[in-house]
């Protein structure tokens, strides 16, 4: 793939004014949207594009939903749940005009489609590019009236095997026997890389038996990769050979769209609701879901698409369009979700658990409550206009719910006889209307509640009869609400609470003690500003004292707007199991941090952004585990300390808008590190400012 990545790139970046397009062609599966992405994160295509934007189209084309992407990818903030579509398309238009920009639209099906897409790029003569990618050779032709159409082949069998011992035994040597039943398993799929890392995925967690290897050569080859079913059998044994614990996992994904992204911690808290996740002596079952996804990733079956600054790992993923296809045809078949166009008239198997999943904009007004009293989660994933009164009349009915996912629906109202579904688990809504909803405090099972609000919220004191619930969240999810980012005003918690994750907390009532959230794991804290007290600096905000006391459990920790002394550090730095600590707008105050007396004994990511300080002062013991430093927009910083390069567990150290002598400094400790044969420390600096 190297070499079609290189072919592609240059033919990107050649000396050529005109706007023009690139496209890449072949079957699913043979690795189209692989080779665009590798081609996308190159470094000099990084360099040479100022702006670069990824759109992902599939069969049904959605021009809304393809604008929002593109304005999304380019960190434009706007509710674009409340933007016409004239007004996301000049938006799109405006932000493009003048730069050289390269879109990638991934999967594309339709003349038509691209016909409609074209409109929106401008025609600069700068050395913009468009790079396409689809399975139909008329499309791609169409649209590549100027420029170079990639047929992305089958891989030869010797690359095939290489690609299946790469997976299966990771640079390991293979056993002898293994070569020839090997050799005709890479020879049944064909050359198709995802029907190779697929079977690979089997192989890899299998105990390693010759009689396994021998079972796949001959099970594979009884298909015909190169037609779509004979395709979807080879990958159908990847579902057969799936542990029992994680099918209905998989099944699940089958009602996700079209190469939808999904964040890695909605899928967890999702899988938990449903009850797929099962208890493990005392281990938190968000880390065990999170496992289950992992051993997916591993079988091939799901693809990262994203991972944590912080610590690696994943943060968001999708599923292949082939193995979505498979998800769904299996869920189909065992009754596990139910696909319609219309509610009416529609009934379920008897006496077993089923989910909606819905796409599209649908009339509830069909729903009949005997039809559907099996009905255990409804998630709708687009936007979905109706009243309150609809919600109010039909789906309080579906009393054995367990999740329910309206969050891209805005409700006037949460209506009071919700509080009859006392079986959620899951709850995701976007509320309009200016209090909180306390009649949400009688769903005592729910244990997600993701809450969306254009105001900020004032939550009741009796938030705490919600005794499971274990996350609050105003959208960890992909969305087109996704930057809808209320804050919450949290009382004094007077019950024990099981609550791991907080999302933009206040402590409404100015009692700054969290010590009380005894499961508390990941906060993000932001501190009570109050504009009429004038006691601060003229010119600057005014806070008010904030004394904060966090529980031990806490593993994340984000503050912003606290206005805290460095000598408070002290707090979290006794803190044992924090890990990730980012401090962002004046999250504390004062020109000097003194951590040279701190130990910050598991702190592996630390994040210091939009602060006033001026002189930082440490040791290397002062932060023994360390992984990655950031360092953004402190302008007044002079330099980081030369210590922090003999953390011997540190990685990378990026800056960004600091001083020239904060690079300065980054460089002397990337020499220093170097003289002394340490050459795995990375460091990216950019944009320094006088």
């Amino acid at each position: 793939m190297d070499g079609d990545a290189e072919l592609i790139r240059d033919k990107l970046v050649e000396d050529q004014k005109k706007l023009s397009v690139v496209s890449i062609v072949g079957m699913g599966g043979i690795g189209k949207t692989t080779l665009a992405t590798k081609v996308f994160n190159d470094g000099y295509v990084k360099h040479y594009f100022y702006v670069r934007v990824w759109v992902t189209v599939s069969q049904t084309y959605d021009k809304r939903a393809v604008l929002i992407q593109i304005l999304a990818s380019m960190d434009v903030k706007l509710e674009f749940e409340k933007t016409s579509d004239s007004k996301l398309r000049e938006m799109v238009h405006k932000h493009l005009m003048g730069k050289r920009y390269l879109i990638v639209i991934d999967d594309i099906w339709n003349i038509d489609t691209w016909d409609d897409l074209k409109l929106f790029s401008p025609r600069d003569n700068n050395g913009s590019r468009i790079l396409l990618t689809s399975r139909l050779t008329e499309v791609v032709k169409h649209a590549t009236s100027n420029g170079l159409i990639h047929h992305l082949g089958h891989l030869s069998k010797e690359r095939s095997w290489d690609l299946l011992c790469q997976k299966v035994f990771h640079g390991n040597e293979c056993p002898e026997w293994s070569i020839k039943p090997g050799m005709q398993i890479v020879e049944n799929c064909q050359g198709l890389p995802l029907a190779v890392v697929v079977i690979a995925g089997i192989l890899a967690k299998e105990a390693c038996s010759e009689k396994l290897w021998e079972e796949i050569s001959y099970k594979t080859g009884s298909y015909l990769v190169g037609d779509q079913n004979g395709c979807l059998e080879i990958l159908a044994l990847s579902y057969n050979h799936l542990p029992l614990h994680l099918r209905e996992c998989f099944l699940y994904l089958g009602g996700l769209p079209e190469d939808y992204e999904f964040q890695e911690r909605w899928l967890s808290w999702l899988w938990v609701a449903e009850g797929f996740i099962q208890q493990v002596r005392d281990r938190c079952l968000e880390d065990i879901a999170e496992g289950y996804l992992m051993d997916l990733i591993d079988r091939n079956l799901v693809i990262v698409v994203d991972r944590r600054e912080s610590d690696g790992c994943v943060k968001a993923c999708k599923v292949h369009d082939l193995v979505k296809e498979l998800c769904l045809k299996k869920a189909k078949e065992e009754g596990f979700i139910l696909q319609t166009e219309r509610f009416s008239n529609v009934t379920t198997p008897p006496c077993k658990p089923i989910r909606m999943f819905r796409n599209e904009d649908i009339n509830i007004l069909g729903f009949s409550y005997r039809s559907v009293q099996n009905l255990r989660s409804i998630l709708w994933l687009s936007d979905f206009r109706s009243s309150s009164d609809d919600i109010a009349r039909y789906f309080s009915s579906f009393v054995l719910l367990r999740v329910l996912s309206l969050q891209t629906c805005e409700l006037e109202y949460f209506p009071d006889c919700m509080k009859r579904l006392v079986h959620l688990r899951y709850l995701a809504i976007q509320n309009s209307s200016e209090d909180f909803p306390s009649s949400i405090c009688d769903l005592w099972n729910l244990q997600t509640l993701i809450y969306l609000s254009s105001r900020d919220t004032i939550l009741p004191r009796n938030i705490s009869d919600l005794v499971s619930l274990r996350h609050l969240s105003y959208n960890p999810s992909k969305s087109g609400c996704q930057y809808l980012k209320n804050i919450f005003f949290l009382p004094s918690i007077d019950k024990p609470m099981k609550l791991q994750t907080i999302s933009h907390v206040v402590l409404g009532d100015g009692e700054n003690d969290f010590q009380s959230l005894t499961y508390l794991e990941k906060l993000k804290y932001i501190g009570i500003w109050d504009p009429l007290m004038d006691d601060g600096p003229k010119g600057e905000p005014s806070y008010r004292k904030n004394h904060i006391t966090f529980p031990e459990t806490l593993k994340t920790l984000t503050l912003k707007c606290c206005a805290l002394p460095w000598s408070d550090m002290s707090i979290i730095q006794s803190l044992p199991n924090l890990q990730v600590l980012k401090l962002k707008r004046n999250a504390f105050m004062g020109s000097c941090w003194k951590a040279d007396e701190q130990e910050f004994r598991q702190l592996k990511f630390l994040s210091l952004n939009d602060l006033d300080i001026k002189l930082w002062e440490a040791c290397s013991s002062s932060f023994p585990c360390l992984r990655q430093l950031e360092i953004f927009f402190c302008y007044d910083l002079e330099e980081i300390p030369l210590e922090i390069g003999d953390i011997p567990t540190l990685e990378l150290i990026k800056i960004m808008y600091c001083k020239h002598s904060v690079g300065e400094s980054v460089r002397r400790i990337e020499e220093e590190q170097q003289n002394l044969g340490n050459y795995d420390l990375k460091t990216g600096v950019l944009y320094l400012v006088d």
